[in-house]
């Protein structure tokens, strides 16, 4: 079953050096991430998005969906 999931987010949650003993780790809000549970920067597509529109991504195309509701 295919599923539209909403990300609000477009920076990924760091956690500091300070809580973890490795190094800082980001891990992926924006829901675009190749390497989820982690960031790989694909965040950055998401700049000039409109608050109230919802976006569909295929690769690096981002494509608005009409609101029918």
């Amino acid at each position: 079953m295919a599923r539209l999931i909403r990300h609000d987010r477009q920076r990924p949650y760091l956690i500091r050096e300070e809580e973890v003993d490795r190094f800082p780790i980001a891990v992926c809000a924006c829901g675009l991430s190749a390497t989820k549970p982690f960031c790989d920067g694909s965040h950055k597509l998401t700049v000039g998005e409109n608050e109230d529109t919802i976006y569909v991504y295929d690769g690096d195309q981002r494509v608005p969906l009409r609101n029918r509701y």
